[in-house]
């Protein structure tokens, strides 16, 4: 137990007393990382996404399956799922992680911290996601272990070519392609730098490292975004600010997965 948390096999209580069903435990690290990577190769749907006041049924809603029709199998929801809300306190943030990872086993998908690699030593989360100003990939790894992935964003060429380089490093997000509040301040990279993304990590090809074009992508652009040869998306608003933002995943899955 790390300052009154308990560890990811525990339940989590939160202030206002709601107990969150607990996490399984975890397997052997070989075999965690081994599914992991799995499953991060099949991915194409990422999300990031704060809290709301409807949290486990807009999580419910984004990360089941849909079925494409008769005939078809099931199309997957969101495949990663990222809490970012800056400035929470530190319990808040692993109840927050809790209620994420209850719903990512409930339908396998992968879950997200961002930044922190403590929360992520202690909650269970399958991804540690950091920036170019957050903790080295190295360092994350030395304190995770060899079991959770790592995840780092890029934003120009030298950025892009030392994370398909880094051994650390086990997917990586390229962007922002338009500027986006999420972001404020940052200029947009344009499509451009996802072409020099798709020359130095062919997506799904054998051996390429996953990556995923984030930044301002909706509806409205993936077409622009998948004409530059990106397959894998990180969207927010597309979904969060959607008015049925479950459609609203369904949809995007249903494209990024007919384009492959």
């Amino acid at each position: 137990m790390v300052d009154g948390v308990p560890p990811p096999t525990a339940p989590v209580v939160t202030r206002t007393g709601t107990r969150i069903a607990a996490v399984p435990p975890p397997a052997a690290p070989e075999a965690a990382r081994a599914a992991r990577l799995a499953r991060l190769a099949d991915a194409r749907l990422y999300l990031c996404t704060p809290r709301r006041p409807d949290f486990d049924a807009f999580l419910d809603g984004v990360l089941a399956p849909t079925a494409p029709g008769a005939g078809g199998g099931a199309i997957p929801g969101v495949d990663l799922i990222q809490l970012r809300e800056k400035g929470l306190e530190w319990r808040d943030e692993a109840a927050a992680l809790a209620r994420l990872l209850v719903a990512g086993r409930r339908h396998g998908a992968l879950v997200s911290g961002n930044d922190r690699a403590d929360l992520a030593s202690v909650t269970g989360v399958d991804i540690l996601h950091v920036g170019q100003d957050d903790i080295p990939p190295a360092v994350a790894r030395r304190l995770l272990g060899p079991d959770v992935l790592i995840g780092a964003s890029t934003h120009d060429v030298r950025q892009l070519a030392a994370a398909v380089a880094d051994p650390d490093v086990d997917y990586f997000c390229v962007g922002p392609v338009w500027p986006t509040p999420t972001k404020e301040g940052r200029p947009g990279v344009g499509l451009g730098l996802l072409a020099a993304a798709v020359a130095a990590a062919p997506p799904f090809a054998p051996g390429s490292k996953p990556w995923f074009a984030i930044g301002g992508i909706d509806e409205e652009r993936l077409d622009d975004v998948l004409a530059a040869g990106a397959r894998r998306v990180v969207v927010v608003r597309a979904i969060t600010a959607a008015a049925d933002p479950a459609a609203a995943a369904a949809s995007l899955a249903a494209r990024l997965r007919a384009a492959d």
